[in-house]
């Protein structure tokens, strides 16, 4: 009888199987195998099906792209298709300074390596350049390294140098031992084996569309434990190095994401004359920042590879789709954490041969102008004729959380421990795939279930959901705004649905709040439009916290209910109470299921959401019949400011 059904994974069940193989053999028929020393042979034939069969899962597994998990086979998959993972990158500042000498030189050299050290929460950080820079020198004795309009770029991170010997008769890999390099840095340069300068800078490429025998190019490919190792041509698609040729790499290693924030700088570089003499400045160097660090971040994570890699393979170095722009983006900027591609067709009104690009970098919020430009230069490549790009500055839609969470005070110490492990929970959620990202979708049924399961104390949560976006005034002048959630608002027919933070208009000394009262008929009754009017209003508090509110101006602007958009008419904010020019505009949505439409980016803000911690005198025990326990509305309150 042949042995052909083997197809579990679990020990207990392989060896059943055997038992089962050897009972439908005659000469075993009617054996107990458990009672006889064969159960040792079975117990072995089973437990080395079980680790062949594990091994074999696990090598197939790891032999596809969507189910790898082990990074190096991941990075080697996505190589297989030109896709090469993001290395840490440097944080990246925009300054300019000048260096006053008075030595008798036409140029002066800032020399690679250490430039200035920044200072950030404390902590100093080094800033270096990986190539040297020179400047001509002025009749007063002055060279001036980068200017307010053109600033030189200096990079977080130790300047570091390795070279390697070429020897064509072994089997050589050039592979750089630190995982924290930034090869957006490296720079290769090839020395013959008499030459005494710097040798002939080869260039970086990621493919060989354009390369011949002669290029001079070396291509980057992630190895283990998240090295990268460089290659050469082979005389066929690159030039092919020669025996007693010396590469050398110059690199930086980075701290990666906490070398953001710098934004003070001390000089701490060294120049030299024309000739290559020292040169000291004969007047202290004041560094001008025109741009802080940022954009600094750590390696790209297995998920982000798998994610971009197929879609640059898809892309095939043309910008036409949706997916392709976001495979093409991620190459050319490496800082993205997240891209939304719309259409000029599905504007209103449509703007035919347009494409609006909204970037979410690693780090922060924006898309500095320097690098809108580098992109946007970039993308010229891969467009066809007739488009045009536009990055747009991106969109957050915040949503927060009002939530009531009642809990059984004999089975957790404090409320206030347990309410910091809820927020714990809700930070973890907000981490997750669903959110921070265009596209991304708050779910409020997960959200319950991970309040409720983050201890058994919890008994119950009246969880209420909350839309924000963040308006950016002009201040001191004139003009119009417009705000969309891309999500319809629930709103009741007395208005009161829209809040805000407060701010000041022109020519009235109060803070003032949006508002909004929806359309109604003759009868006083909602008219069906789904619009209503924006009011601004000021607000009075009395001694026993009753709010009364007065109208300012009745029509502010307009609410689309049903689309989730306002637009305020000609106004001039002169101020506002948050830092930043900011109003935070709040409203509740229809569905509770909050969704990123088009360029809107979703961020789950749990330091804004408002966790207020009841006992539950039910489940306690304290009061068994329920009277005097406390009741949360699930709708929202009548105040009518943020």
């Amino acid at each position: 009888m042949s042995f052909t059904k083997f197809t579990n994974l679990d020990y207990d069940q392989i060896r059943q199987s055997i038992k089962d193989y050897l009972r439908a053999n005659s000469n075993f028929t009617g054996f107990d195998f458990d009672g006889s020393n064969f159960s040792v042979l079975i117990d072995t034939l089973a437990y080395n099906a079980y680790i062949n069969s594990v091994n074999a899962n696990m090598v197939v597994n790891e032999s596809f792209l969507d189910s790898a998990t082990v990074r190096k086979n991941v990075a080697s998959l996505a190589g297989n298709i030109g896709y090469l993972p993001r290395s840490k990158s440097a944080a990246t500042s925009q300054v300019y300074f000048s260096v006053k000498t008075s030595a008798t030189t036409p140029t002066l050299t800032l020399k690679a390596g250490l430039v200035a050290v920044g200072q950030y929460d404390g902590t100093d950080y080094v800033f270096s350049i990986p190539e040297d820079i020179t400047a001509t020198v002025d009749e007063l004795g002055v060279a001036n390294f980068g200017t307010a309009e053109d600033p030189i770029s200096i990079y977080q991170g130790t300047y570091l140098q390795t070279e390697y010997g070429y020897d064509g008769s072994l089997d050589q890999r050039f592979i750089i031992n630190n995982s924290s390099m930034d090869y957006s840095t490296l720079v290769v340069r090839i020395k013959d084996s008499n030459e005494q300068g710097k040798g002939q800078k080869w260039n970086r490429v990621a493919n060989i569309v354009q390369i011949n025998k002669d290029s001079e190019i070396y291509f980057v490919n992630e190895v283990e434990q998240e090295r990268y190792e460089l290659i050469f041509g082979d005389g066929i698609f690159g030039k092919k190095l020669q025996t007693g040729q010396t590469i050398v790499a110059n690199y930086i290693v980075t701290d990666g994401e906490d070398g953001n924030g710098a934004s003070k700088f001390s000089y701490a570089g060294a120049v030299d004359s024309a000739s290559g003499a020292p040169i000291a400045p004969i007047e202290v160097i004041t560094i001008n920042v025109v741009e802080g660090a940022r954009n600094g971040g750590n390696i790209e994570s297995v998920q982000s590879v798998k994610y971009y890699s197929p879609r640059l393979y898809g892309a095939q170095y043309r910008a036409v789709t949706t997916r392709d722009y976001e495979g093409i983006i991620k190459s050319v900027y490496p800082n993205t954490e997240s891209v939304s591609i719309v259409g000029g067709e599905e504007l209103v009104p449509p703007q035919f041969g347009n494409v609006l690009i909204s970037i979410k970098p690693v780090n922060g919020t924006e898309v500095s102008d320097f690098d809108k430009r580098v992109i946007l230069d970039a993308l010229k490549q891969y467009t066809i004729a007739g488009i045009n790009q536009q990055i747009v500055d991106l969109k957050i839609l915040y949503v927060e959380l009002e939530t009531a969470v009642y809990y059984d005070n004999t089975k957790v110490n404090t409320g206030d421990s347990l309410k910091t492990s809820i927020i714990k929970s809700l930070d973890s959620y907000a981490k997750s795939v669903d959110l921070n990202k265009f596209g991304g979708r708050f779910k409020y049924s997960k959200t319950q279930k991970v309040i409720d399961d983050t201890d058994i104390a919890v008994t119950s949560n009246i969880t209420k959901v909350i839309m924000r976006r963040n308006l950016a005034a002009s201040l001191n002048q004139f003009a119009q705004y417009e705000l969309c959630f891309g999500n319809a608002f629930y709103y009741k027919a007395e208005g009161g649905n829209i809040k805000s933070t407060g701010f000041r208009v022109f020519g009235l000394n109060d803070t003032v709040y949006l508002t909004d009262i929806p359309n109604k008929d003759a009868d006083g009754n909602l008219d069906g439009s789904g619009l209503g009017r924006i009011s601004i209003i000021s607000e009075i508090v009395s001694d026993v916290n009753e709010y009364r509110y007065t109208t300012i101006t009745e029509d502010a602007g307009i609410v689309d209910y049903a689309k989730g958009e306002i637009k305020l008419f000609t106004t001039r904010i002169v101020s506002t109470v948050l830092p930043n020019s900011v109003i935070e505009v709040q409203a509740y949505p229809l569905s509770n299921d909050v969704i990123g439409l088009k360029d809107l980016y979703v961020s789950f803000n749990v330091s804004k959401s408002k966790i207020n911690m009841i006992k539950d005198t039910i489940s306690s025990g304290e009061q068994t019949s329920g009277v005097g326990f406390k009741v949360t509305s699930s709708y929202g309150n009548g105040k009518l400011s943020r």
